[in-house]
């Protein structure tokens, strides 16, 4: 069956021939911004949970590792849930779930459990997985696609823009409570400890009620809209030739290659974000305190945010595949130098690191799709997870920076944007892997 966006009405609209897509592409807009935002609180939560329950850096990874999970796990039945129920109502259904998801952080943090919280991360991922598996191929198709990269680079600066804002957001709310050795609080009265436990656990609450309130407004929003129904098409985003169909998604090559660097991207980019209030704290980096370096966390994703919106205008002009590989070598470049370097070098290396992987993610999404026609579909819950990256290599770094120091750790993301630049360059040519054999 084609790859189909199911309307509230109307006939079809091809997606090579363009249309008036605006309105539904500001409607997904918000749902770009707001897992942006969501998923790069994980990055401030870590810091707070780690010093709540003593962890070392690999288990503080684990928070990272329980949310990406969520998506190797919940992938591949989204895609398959979707095309029961159509993609606006697998879009309400993730809005859902997300929303449920950060409820769960209430009792997590009354209880004072890592466990629940665990929980609570897997399930807001499972809702988010959802929404990525609906909308990231509905970008790609809305319109033209020599201009697909351009459109979902587009969407993902809004993204950004929620990573932009989330650690200022939680750096206020979050961290600004100051966490207690168990020392400290032995040493507390039983109403002062009641006073504080109290504060802790509302630091964490309160802005997880007010994002299920918004997830759940979103969901509605979208319940009374109407969106374009439209078919993907198979043609190669670069030459616009018509590609053949080889039967299964995964007999493209470049579809298993792009899963490759998806993975690797997320991973590397999650690991790095996860590692940075730790590692500005350091006294030979910077020293900060845990609340002013989760204020400096926001030029990591503010960077990709603003190489998304410049990459959306260069991507019309600049070979796709050429740009990918421009950043990933200029990633790697900015890895090799804050392990090599100490001060403001260091930190500002690190941080830079954002600007280049602005591009990333959804070039390699739009450039492993192309040509997939009706395994759109499929292809696209193949790609979303292989996020589960986001949970492998944080958690590799975190006992890398256990045996060798966190300084040193970031030589696993080096490695991850050295494949990457191959995959712009060579990997992602559409051919066909029974014609490779």
């Amino acid at each position: 069956m084609a790859a189909s966006i199911p309307a509230a009405g109307g006939a079809p609209a091809s997606a090579e021939s363009g249309g008036d897509y605006g309105f539904a592409l500001s409607a997904l807009t918000s749902l770009f911004f707001m897992w942006g935002f969501i998923t790069c609180l994980n990055d401030i939560l870590i810091p707070h949970l780690k010093a709540v329950f003593t962890l070392n850096y690999a288990q503080s990874m684990l928070i990272q590792f329980c949310f990406f999970a969520a998506y190797f796990v919940v992938s591949l039945p989204s895609g398959a849930f979707i095309e029961r129920i159509g993609y606006k109502r697998g879009i309400i259904a993730g809005l859902a779930v997300a929303g449920a998801g950060c409820l769960l952080f209430y009792p997590a943090a009354a209880l004072r459990s890592y466990p629940v919280f665990l929980a609570a991360f897997f399930v807001l991922a499972g809702g988010i997985t959802l929404l990525q598996v609906a909308a990231n191929p509905y970008v790609t198709i809305l319109g033209r696609p020599q201009t697909a990269s351009s459109r979902l680079n587009l969407t993902q600066a809004f993204n950004s823009l929620g990573t932009t804002l989330a650690p200022y957001f939680g750096s206020v709310l979050i961290l600004s409570v100051a966490v207690k050795s168990a020392s400290d609080m032995a040493g507390l009265a039983p109403a002062e400890l009641a006073s504080y436990r109290a504060a802790e656990a509302s630091a964490v609450q309160l802005p997880y009620l007010g994002l299920a309130a918004v997830l759940f407004a979103i969901a509605a929003a979208f319940y009374v809209i109407k969106l374009p129904q439209i078919e993907a098409g198979t043609r190669d985003p670069e030459t616009g030739r018509e590609e053949y169909d080889p039967g299964t998604a995964w007999g493209h090559r470049h579809l298993k290659l792009g899963a490759l660097g998806i993975f690797l991207y997320v991973g590397a980019e999650v690991a790095i974000g996860s590692f940075l209030v730790s590692y500005l704290g350091q006294p030979f980096i910077a020293g900060f305190a845990p609340e002013t370096a989760a204020k400096y966390v926001s030029f990591y994703w503010g960077g990709a945010m603003v190489g998304r919106f410049l990459g959306s205008g260069l991507q019309r002009r600049v070979n796709p595949g050429k740009l990918l590989a421009f950043n990933a070598f200029a990633a790697a470049f900015l890895a090799a130098a804050t392990m090599l370097g100490s001060g403001p070098f260091a930190m500002w290396a690190i941080l830079l690191i954002g600007l280049f992987n602005s591009i990333m993610f959804p070039t390699i999404f739009s450039l492993a799709l192309a040509g997939l026609g009706r395994h759109t579909g499929k292809g696209s819950g193949a790609l979303c997870m292989a996020i589960v990256g986001g949970a492998i290599i944080p958690v590799l770094q975190g006992l890398i920076a256990d045996r060798i120091g966190i300084h040193h750790a970031f030589l696993l993301p080096l490695g991850c944007y050295l494949y990457i630049a191959y995959y712009g360059l060579a990997g992602h040519k559409p051919r066909l892997a029974a014609a490779a054999a």
